[in-house]
């Protein structure tokens, strides 16, 4: 047995154990679960700096899909299957197990993807992003869904995208102007 496999069965081997913690876990891995957070980011962007929301929501969702794209891409690619559909004597919560392939994980892209784009530009935003990154993933093989590596895969993936956007969105003189006096 691979370490990968090894980890994700002591992960996975906690679902089934607390009905409560199921939910949780499945209720984590809901894409509509982020559209409160999303709405209440967008809101408090707008707050904080209206025009660099009005310019950097669009250039983080344009990213977020072309994640979730490149994703799925790659999963057709490598073609690794499932765990819970080679598995069979895994734990796996409800219907969860998703489509065919299993890397990278779409959830693991697309949200280290705006927790990336976020931490670049507001560098202490990230307290807050990469824990809830880091809940949905091990969620992800907590759910039977993905092994730990099609996550890290996926991380590793949506963060360098992220954070490659956002910086080059701060590389754009007009999208933050600084306030500062010049050195004297």
């Amino acid at each position: 047995m691979s370490w990968d496999e090894s980890i994700f069965r002591a992960i996975n081997g906690l679902a089934g154990q607390s009905a409560w913690l199921d939910g949780f876990a499945l209720n984590l891995s809901k894409s509509s679960l982020l559209w409160v957070p999303g709405i209440l980011l967008s809101g408090y962007w707008l707050w904080l700096s209206w025009r660099e929301a009005l310019l950097g929501a669009p250039v983080l969702a344009a990213t977020i899909g072309i994640a979730d794209y490149l994703g799925a891409w790659l999963k057709d690619l490598v073609a690794r299957p499932r765990p819970c559909m080679t598995l069979m004597d895994i734990q796996h919560v409800e219907a969860a197990c998703g489509k065919v392939f299993s890397f990278p994980s779409n959830h693991a892209i697309n949200t280290a993807v705006a927790a990336a784009f976020l931490q670049v530009l507001y560098p202490r935003s990230g307290w807050v992003s990469w824990p809830l990154v880091g809940l949905i993933g091990l969620s992800r093989v907590y759910i039977g869904a993905h092994y730990v590596t099609d996550v890290l895969g996926g991380w590793v993936i949506g963060g360098l995208l992220g954070a490659g956007v956002a910086w080059l969105l701060l590389r754009w003189p007009r999208f933050r102007t600084s306030t500062a006096s010049p050195a004297a």
